[in-house]
């Protein structure tokens, strides 16, 4: 999330009770989700484990629960709960305002564009021309809808993130992690029927020119999914995962968060991707790998009962 306008972190400081370590005059962007964070902008950390993460990012600026001497040239900002820093500083740039009517006096939408009955669209959406917009379509605060873009109905574009900061030390061991991160779907996409791309939890959820979604399809927050994509029905992509340009995706694929899938790969129906996935090639199987040799393990495995059977008969 960018801020309207650079703060100074005397400011920032203020507004969450932290003390500062480094220059109280520099100037933050914004604050980010570490998987996409950029030079300038802030995150927090509240556990050593990812401290190293956090120091060695793009980040300038870091909320953090202890000091550390080695601070690669960041400023600190230290407080007792580094979360609840977020919570105040996502509450006071996006804070919660309630929709009173269906299409919000606020959202603005292009010529030539449909919106069916039973639509909503919250405050500050944008859609731009020559779309169609189903009925019961929920398109939630802040989306960026591109030109000639069909979103058919039922499908969910901007719900908040399945993002939850996790601690058995209190009552409530997962708290969520407010979203103030925004959809962006570029032009001539389709979304099929009963979709939910989530928002970002700070940067943007974003779906590439020309990429076509099929029925029931989930996108995580922070995923960025290049042009002219295939995503067959069941597809389920988690938080902060980058798939490249002319990526196709079928039936029921499952892809783990923060990963990268290349240009032009192609994952067959009911893959589990967990890994890194390398240029223009073809997987299959769960954990997904290279789909030729996927193929004849599975040969192999329908002939293990033949090659016991001829080993107990060899008398072996």
């Amino acid at each position: 999330m960018k801020f309207p306008s650079p703060v100074t972190v005397q400011w920032m400081s203020e507004l969450i009770g932290a003390r500062i370590v480094g220059d109280p005059k520099a100037l933050i962007n914004g604050i980010n989700e570490i998987h996409r964070v950029e030079a300038g902008d802030m995150v927090f950390v509240d556990h050593p484990k990812y401290y190293g993460t956090c120091l060695k990012s793009p980040a300038s600026f870091i909320i953090i629960n202890e000091e550390v001497e080695d601070r690669f040239g960041k400023t600190l900002l230290v407080c007792d709960q580094p979360f609840e820093a977020y919570l105040t500083i996502a509450n006071h740039f996006k804070p919660f305002v309630a929709s009173t009517q269906a299409i919000s006096a606020t959202a603005s939408i292009g010529e030539h564009t449909v919106v069916m009955p039973g639509a909503f669209i919250g405050n500050d959406v944008r859609i731009g021309d020559h779309c169609v917009i189903h009925p019961n379509v929920t398109i939630y605060d802040g989306a960026i809808i591109g030109n000639h873009v069909t979103i058919h109905a039922g499908s969910v574009i901007g719900a908040d993130a399945f993002y939850y900061n996790g601690k058995k030390n209190r009552d409530i061991w997962y708290k969520k992690m407010q979203s103030c991160g925004r959809v962006i779907i570029e032009d001539y996409v389709d979304i099929g029927a009963n979709c939910c791309i989530d928002r970002g939890v700070t940067h943007d959820t974003i779906i590439g020119s020309g990429t076509k979604l099929d029925n029931l399809v989930q996108i995580g927050h922070d995923v960025a999914v290049g042009r002219n994509c295939i995503l067959a029905a069941q597809v389920g992509i988690a938080g902060a995962t980058t798939v490249g340009n002319g990526v196709n995706l079928w039936g029921q694929v499952g892809v783990s968060k923060t990963l990268i899938i290349e240009d032009n790969v192609q994952v067959l129906a009911q893959s589990g991707v967990g890994m890194k996935l390398e240029k223009g090639k073809i997987y299959f199987g769960s954990p997904a790998e290279d789909a030729s040799i996927k193929k004849r393990e599975l040969v192999w495995i329908k002939r293990i009962p033949e090659i016991w059977e001829r080993i107990n008969k060899a008398g072996l």
